[in-house]
C-alpha cells in the first residue's frame, strides 16, 4: 500500500493544537476522546502511514499535563457487554486500558460508572476497583436527558453526580466503546467545576469524519461504512456554515445534539464558547494527508472490506439488511464494486477451475498467489504455504510439510478429538512448519517470510473458521470472505 499520511507531522501538530485549546479555558480542559487509542487499525487502513497507536503516542507527548478518566456504563456492566474485536467484557477492558496507559507512563486518575441506577453488578465492580486502589465514581441517569436542560443544569441533574477529583490541566475522558457516556461525564464536570469557581473547558477528539475533507471524500465515506451498524451519517455542519460561511463535515449525532449542548453550556456559563459542533473538535488529521489519491484508494478498499464483513455478519445473524444496503449505496457513490478488490477476482477464478473453496493473496509488490482446498490442507493453510514459498524463492512444487507428517495429525483431529474436518488449519500448519524448521532450511526460510504478509490482502470463497481468521489477524493480513458458510459446500477451507 502506498503511503499518503505524514504520521510525524500529525504527532507534532495534534499535541500542539490540544495545548493551545487548554490555554483557552483557564488551563483546565476535559477532552472527550473517541475511537480507539491503542489499535486504531481503521485509521491506519484509510490513512496509509498512520500508525495504529498514533493517538496514544500523541497523548504520551502530553503525559506531564494529562490524566485519564475511564468511563463505563452500568448498563454495559450489567449486560456483560463484550468488545467484538478483543472478545472481553467492557469491565475487564477498563482494567486492561488502565494497565496499558500506566505502562506507558500515563496517569489514570479514576473510573466513572455512568447510567447508574443501583445495578448490583455495577456496585460489585466499584467495590473491586476500590479494593485495587482505584478511585471510582457514580454518575446517575437524568430523566428527560438530554432535552430537559433545566433539570440537567441543576443540583438534581449534573449536581447529583459524584464530582471527579482531578489534578492536571488536561483530563482525557475515554471508554471501552461507544455509548458509555463520555460527553455527559465531561459536561457534568464542567457543571461541578463552575460551582467551584473553575472555568474549565470541553473539547472533542474524534478522528472521523475528517472535518476539512469533502463530504463524499472516500476517507469520510469509509467511516460511514465502518459505522453502518450505528447508523452514523456524515453531514455538512449547518451551524458552522451559518456562523462562518465555511463548509465542514461532521456527523448526524453531533449536529443533532448541538442545540442541546448550546443550552447546557449557556446554563452552566451563561454563554457557549463554541458556535458549531466543528468548533468543539481538535482533530488535525486532515492537515497531514500529503497524497490524497493514495488515501482515496485505500479508503475505497476499506469500503469493500466493510461490505464483505457486513455480509458475513448478516449470514451469522449479527447484522441487518439495512446495514448491507447502506454500504451498497456507499459503494455506488464511490463508483466501486467488489471486483475493484483484485484478490476477489483471482480467488473466484481459482474456485471456478478447481470446484473447491479457494483463496488468493495480494503481496506488497502486487503479486497474486492463489490456493485451493485439498484432502490434506484447508485453503487458508495452503495459501500461507504458497505465499511464504514464493517470498522465500522456493519452488512452488516443493512440499514443505510431507504427507507422512500431516496424516497422523489428521488422525488425531478426527479419531481422538472427534473433529469433523481432517484438513489442517493455519495454526496447525504453522506449528508443523516450526517443528520442521529445526532440521529443514526450506521450512526455516518459509517461516522467516511471515512478517512480510503484514498489510497484504486476502480473499477466500468460503467463510473461515475462527482459528483461521485469528491467525490472519495476528499476521496483520486484511481478510475478506464470500458470505458462504461451510455447510453450503461439500468441501471446506
Amino acid at each position: 500500500m502506498k503511503n499518503g499520511f505524514d504520521n510525524d507531522k500529525y504527532l507534532k501538530i495534534q499535541s500542539e493544537h490540544i495545548k493551545e485549546r487548554i490555554s483557552k479555558f483557564g488551563d483546565k480542559l476535559y477532552l472527550e476522546f473517541g475511537g480507539k487509542l491503542f489499535d486504531d487499525y481503521h485509521a491506519s487502513r484509510v490513512l496509509p502511514g498512520f500508525e495504529p497507536d498514533s493517538k496514544l503516542r500523541m497523548l504520551m507527548q502530553l503525559s506531564d499535563v494529562a490524566e485519564i478518566v475511564i468511563v463505563i456504563s452500568a448498563v454495559d456492566i450489567e449486560k456483560n457487554k463484550v468488545r467484538g474485536d478483543l472478545g472481553i467484557t467492557y469491565d475487564k477492558d477498563v482494567l486492561r486500558l488502565r494497565d496499558e496507559f500506566q505502562s506507558r507512563g500515563l496517569m489514570v486518575g479514576s473510573v466513572v460508572i455512568t447510567h447508574y441506577t443501583g445495578q448490583e453488578a455495577a456496585k460489585l465492580f466499584r467495590t473491586k476497583l476500590k479494593k485495587m486502589g482505584i478511585k471510582a465514581y457514580y454518575h446517575y441517569t437524568i430523566p428527560g436527558y438530554p432535552s430537559n436542560v433545566a433539570l440537567i443544569d441543576s443540583d438534581e441533574g449534573y449536581g447529583k453526580n459524584d464530582y471527579i477529583e482531578t489534578s492536571r490541566p488536561l483530563v482525557v475522558v475515554t471508554a471501552p466503546g461507544p455509548g458509555s457516556g463520555k460527553m455527559a461525564t465531561c459536561l457534568s464536570q464542567l457543571y461541578h467545576e463552575n460551582k467551584r469557581g473553575i472555568k474549565a473547558g470541553y473539547a472533542k477528539f474524534e478522528t472521523f469524519p475528517i472535518w476539512n475533507l469533502p463530504l463524499k471524500h472516500p476517507v469520510n465515506m469509509a467511516y460511514e461504512a465502518a459505522t453502518a451498524d450505528l447508523n452514523d451519517v456524515n453531514m455538512i455542519d449547518p451551524w458552522h456554515l451559518e456562523a462562518y460561511g465555511k463548509t465542514t463535515v461532521n456527523y448526524n449525532r453531533d449536529i443533532e445534539i448541538f442545540p442541546v449542548l448550546d443550552a447546557i453550556f449557556k446554563g452552566i456559563y451563561g454563554e457557549n464558547p463554541y458556535r458549531s459542533p466543528t468548533d468543539m473538535g481538535v482533530n488535525m488529521a486532515g492537515y497531514c494527508i500529503y497524497d490524497d489519491e493514495a488515501c482515496k484508494e485505500a479508503s475505497r478498499q476499506e469500503i469493500i472490506r466493510r461490505y464483505y464483513a457486513t455480509l458475513n455478519n448478516l449470514k451469522l445473524g449479527n447484522a441487518s439488511e439495512e446495514e448491507v444496503s447502506k454500504i451498497e449505496l456507499l459503494m455506488k457513490q464511490a463508483g466501486i464494486t467488489t471486483d475493484d478488490r483484485r484478490v476477489t477476482i483471482f480467488a473466484k477464478e481459482r474456485e471456478a477451475k478447481s470446484k473447491v473453496p479457494s483463496a488468493a493473496i495480494e503481496l506488497s509488490d502486487g503479486t497474486i498467489i492463489t490456493s485451493e482446498t485439498s484432502d490434506l490442507l484447508g485453503t487458508s493453510a495452503a495459501l500461507i504455504l504458497n505465499a511464504t514459498k514464493h517470498l522465500a524463492g522456493l519452488d512452488h512444487k516443493l512440499k514443505l510439510i510431507p504427507k507422512e507428517m500431516i496424516e497422523p495429525i489428521q488422525k488425531t483431529k478426527v479419531t481422538y478429538l472427534s473433529g469433523n474436518n481432517p484438513r489442517l488449519h493455519t495454526d496447525e500448519v504453522l506449528v508443523a512448519l516450526s517443528i520442521l524448521s529445526k532440521t529443514d532450511d526450506n521450512c526455516s526460510k518459509a517461516l522467516e517470510q511471515l512478517p512480510k504478509l503484514k498489510g497484504c490482502q486476502v480473499h477466500t470463497t468460503v467463510m473461515l473458521s475462527e482459528v483461521d481468521r485469528k491467525i490472519f489477524k495476528k499476521l496483520g493480513v486484511d481478510l475478506t470472505c464470500e458470505p458462504i458458510s461451510k455447510k453450503q459446500k461439500s468441501l471446506i477451507g
